[in-house]
């Protein structure tokens, strides 16, 4: 991997090349459960006890008339049927992970919480005359995103905070993402333990499908949970996507694990999903890639890879347990 963590953990930004595309189209058992998010934010406390680690998901602002393709009664409340969706698969995807290491007797004083985040708004601010006004880059949205969640005095060291936005035009997001220094969830050199994604929800509902929304959100949380370190003690991994699996279930069909979503087939658009990832990538160094030629249907699953379920155990333990 690069030593800079971000040229590879902005997850599933797109290409340059597509933006002409884009702006031609206007305790002692392993744990994990999700609850709803309290009225006062409680997590700078909650998040210190021994043995808990938090994944906190946020819903960002959707537009009216993209609430409207959801039907009439999805116009109000800040969770409509795509970001809850998304929560759902993060929460599913720690369990198969935890289910992964309780079944090898590692974690077992570790707990996993998946929180619904009460509603964040990372609006620019309406004095600024910068392009990230406009469109706003990863760098800068994760920056706002970081300043109102300290303001809610929700940093604890060992939380991982997900954005769930609405930016489907916005390339420099791309499918989302996260950036160093606050790229890895838990205590390392460069952070502080707590670290922030975004999940480009609109972008897939838009470009793509509800399959590759739940894929997403659960890549952009993993990259926080594949440190460095952790990616390059397993096989001959370079790269966290690599730990991701590409199988062919039928000559024609080929079905796509979470680390893999955006990067699984060729490099254009419209390979698998619509547009192709930008981070580091060779089919030849995945865990398992049955190549894409011949292939008409993708299918997405939620269940991560046993690499990757191997390297989030592996991070776990090393930034985690005592």
């Amino acid at each position: 991997m690069p030593e800079d963590r971000s040229a590879i953990s902005a997850g599933s930004r797109w290409r340059v090349t597509r933006r002409e595309a884009l702006a031609a189209v206007g305790g002692s058992a392993v744990s994990v459960w999700t609850r709803s998010g309290p009225a006062v934010d409680t997590a700078a406390t909650a998040g210190h006890r021994d043995g808990l680690v938090r994944i906190r998901v946020y819903p960002g602002a959707v537009p009216f008339r993209a609430r409207l393709r959801y039907g009439l009664g999805e116009l109000r409340g800040n969770w409509p049927p795509p970001f809850r969706d998304a929560l759902a698969a993060i929460e599913a995807a720690f369990e198969h992970v935890l289910a992964y290491a309780r079944e090898r007797s590692r974690l077992e004083d570790l707990a996993v919480r998946v929180d619904r985040a009460p509603p964040i708004r990372v609006s620019p601010s309406a004095t600024s005359l910068s392009a990230d006004s406009v469109l706003p880059s990863l760098e800068a949205l994760l920056g706002r995103f970081r300043e109102r969640v300290r303001n809610r005095g929700a940093l604890t060291g060992r939380t991982c905070h997900v954005l769930l936005c609405w930016s489907p035009l916005n390339y420099r997001v791309g499918y989302g993402g996260t950036l160093a220094p606050n790229s890895v969830t838990g205590l390392d050199d460069g952070g502080d333990g707590d670290a922030l994604t975004v999940a480009n929800v609109g972008a897939t509902e838009v470009w793509d499908s509800r399959a590759v929304t739940r894929n997403i959100a659960i890549h952009e949380t993993l990259h926080t949970f594949l440190s460095d370190d952790v990616v390059r003690s397993i096989g001959d991994a370079y790269c966290d996507h690599e730990l991701g699996t590409a199988v062919r279930t039928a000559e024609n069909t080929l079905r796509i694990s979470p680390m893999a979503t955006a990067y699984a087939g060729p490099d254009r658009i419209g390979g698998g999903t619509r547009f192709h990832g930008t981070g580091c990538y060779d089919h030849d160094r995945f865990a398992r890639h049955d190549g894409h030629d011949g292939i008409e249907n993708w299918a997405y699953t939620i269940e991560p890879s046993e690499t990757t379920r191997e390297g989030v155990t592996r991070h776990l333990e090393r930034r985690f347990e005592t």
